[in-house]
């Protein structure tokens, strides 16, 4: 029994998935990393700043998670 549980967790598809899930786990941290550093940038700019983007204060959090 050992051995077909050993097995069973040690195949390509265990290590597969593990790498997969420890990728995408990576991927969030720097996609969350981006919209922080996005926010900070946007979070500087004087309200005439945001203005000429078409965005206020209010705007700032939904603009650094969308991308703008």
């Amino acid at each position: 029994m050992n051995t077909t549980t050993l097995t069973h967790h040690t195949s390509p598809d265990f290590f597969s998935r593990v790498v997969e899930t420890v990728t995408s786990f990576f991927e969030a941290v720097g996609e969350g990393r981006r919209i922080a550093q996005r926010y900070e940038a946007l979070a500087r700019l004087s309200d005439a700043a945001l203005a000429k983007r078409g965005l206020t204060r209010q705007d700032i959090a939904r603009a650094a998670v969308n991308g703008r």
